[in-house]
């Protein structure tokens, strides 16, 4: 779900690089026809402070995801690095688990809202770096819509809501509803400080805020594959959480749709309210950008009132490259840690060498079905490819592994649907020589939908059938009409029916660890090819020899 448009701040300026290269009307795919590095090494390094020393010493060569201002300054007075920053589609939030006392009570949501030093927590901690967030899509959104209830930080004014509402306090200053039921000790799952401090510190800050008005509140800290375990599972109260939503706002259906409150779906907080279901199906299910932003406004005003979660900050996307490389690609989109950098980067000057970008925490399981970190997919997005990708200048969708589409709408047995027909590329072939056809995109998107994993569930299920009328055309028939089923069909990974039929359970999979002469299970058509991964200390990887793009060139 990965953020006024792209307003950079005027000091950031003075130092940030420019995009450089090609300009973005002349920005043509083909053209890419990389990788040219021939070996990849994703290092897992946690500590913020060890990711900054290993790329000053050079045993790095690419770092993303800067946030602490102390870091981005120090770095910008390195000659030996280039920094990039970008607007990105980023939110940080602070999120209840609704489902139970007490936070089923929206006066008392609504009152710990009121309670957070948000400005003060952004100017503190990034230092110009972020902005506060005040609505449930990034400004950076065409679709952010800023005509929303507003809760600004007043501890009194957030204590006099509660007490309207006829809540007290007992003797020890802790919250009792109006039922008499005294709110219990609160834990707020976090990051550890040693891999995301700054995170940590939030995490400690609310907690301090919530224990102000009330709430007996504490931060617990944890290894992040188990907080996003305890989540699954829906076992927590509370949590802080960063996403990196899409382009598109009917993202917020995943979010926050009841149809999406199941074990491992996006619906965290598992807010349910008929009003606001009806408001994000017709979000998601639009017919034209009209309606979608109609709704998409009246989406984040009905959350603004629910207040599901507690939207804190946004943050710039920043990143740090060596200058002993060269063909990074930056625009005010994208920073120069993106998949167009990697398929083009080169040494400065010498022979070829192993690349060294910095990975900030361990993957998980590496499982296409399942996994929803990061961390995950910042391997497994170098490994698979969609049928569209997005412009890195315009966000408009351009051809990927389709070189062509069309968008029809046609009369069914139940009314108007959406059909999309595709013509793929030909002559790409999967990691291990096999030829990609119509017959994996097809099997792809029945896998999913007869599987149903919560990640790719509102990919999927509106798909009313899949045929292929030869081996480059697939044909995907909707149950409805939507402005956004092509980016939501069209964007799921493809993966090859020869490896995954042969899956015995897809929840436990882990093709990372199937051995084969040279190669896993992880087999895509991407310009990466998974070699090994060694915990704690980094994930290898291989340029494809057999990519695709730019064949034509």
């Amino acid at each position: 779900m990965k953020k006024a448009l792209f307003a950079l701040l005027p000091a950031v300026m003075i130092f940030l690089a420019a995009p450089l290269g090609v300009c973005a009307a002349d920005f043509d795919p083909e053209a890419y026809a990389g990788p040219r590095v021939k070996d990849l090494y994703l290092v897992i390094i946690r500590d913020p402070d060890a990711q900054l020393m290993a790329l000053e010493r050079g045993k790095v060569d690419v770092l993303g995801d800067l946030h602490r201002p102390v870091d981005v300054d120090a770095l910008a007075k390195n000659p030996d690095v280039e920094l990039s920053l970008a607007s990105g589609f980023h939110g940080f939030f602070l999120g209840f688990n609704v489902r139970h006392f007490p936070w089923n009570r929206v006066e008392l949501r609504r009152s710990a809202w009121q309670a957070l030093p948000g400005d003060r927590m952004v100017r503190d901690l990034f230092g110009g770096y972020a902005e506060p967030l005040s609505t449930f899509l990034p400004p950076v959104s065409p679709y952010f819509e800023p005509d929303v209830t507003a809760y600004p930080f007043d501890p009194e004014a957030a204590k006099k809501r509660l007490s309207d509402a006829g809540w007290t306090w007992n003797p020890d200053g802790v919250l009792v509803s109006p039922e008499g039921e005294k709110v219990p000790p609160q834990k707020l799952l976090c990051p550890t400080a040693s891999s995301a401090p700054t995170t940590a510190e939030i995490a400690v800050r609310i907690a301090g805020a919530l224990s102000s008005i009330g709430i007996p509140a504490e931060a617990e800290p944890m290894d992040f594959s188990a907080m996003i375990s305890r989540l699954d599972e829906r076992d927590f109260q509370m949590y802080v959480l960063a996403w990196q939503m899409t382009r598109d706002p009917d993202s917020l259906y995943a979010f926050y749709s009841s149809k999406m409150d199941v074990r491992g779906g996006y619906n965290m907080p598992g807010i349910s309210d008929p009003g606001l279901d009806e408001v994000l199906d017709r979000l998601r299910f639009a017919p034209d950008e009209e309606e979608a932003r109609r709704a998409a406004s009246e989406a984040q005003k009905a959350l603004s009132d629910l207040v599901p979660v507690v939207p804190v900050y946004s943050r710039y996307s920043i990143s740090a490259a060596s200058k002993s490389w060269k063909g990074t690609l930056v625009t005010d989109r994208v920073t120069a840690d993106n998949t167009w950098s990697l398929l083009a980067m080169e040494p400065a000057e010498g022979p070829m060498r192993p690349l060294y970008l910095v990975q900030q925490d361990e993957p998980r399981a590496l499982n296409p079905f399942t996994s929803s970190t990061a961390y995950d997919w910042q391997v497994m997005g170098l490994i698979y490819d969609s049928l569209i990708a997005v412009d890195p200048y315009t966000l408009e969708t351009i051809p990927w592994l389709a070189e062509s589409w069309t968008v029809e709408k046609e009369e069914g047995p139940s009314g108007p649907r959406t059909v999309l027909t595709f013509r793929l590329r030909e002559g790409v072939e999967w990691h291990d020589g096999e030829p990609f056809s119509a017959s994996d995109v097809a099997f792809t998107y029945e896998t999913l939908k007869r599987f149903a994993p919560p990640r790719y569930l509102d990919n999927v299920e509106n798909i009313d059938l899949v045929e292929t009328p030869d081996d480059h055309t697939v044909r995907v028939t909707m149950k409805n009409v939507s402005f956004w089923h092509l980016h939501r069909v069209a964007g799921i990974p493809v993966l090859p029916k020869h490896i995954v039929e042969k899956v015995e359970d897809w929840r436990s999979w882990l093709p990372a660890e199937e051995k084969g002469s040279d190669l896993t299970g992880l087999v895509g058509t991407g310009p990466f090819i998974f070699k090994e991964y060694r915990p704690g200390e980094y994930v290898r990887m291989s340029g494809n020899e057999r990519f695709w793009l730019g064949r034509g060139k």
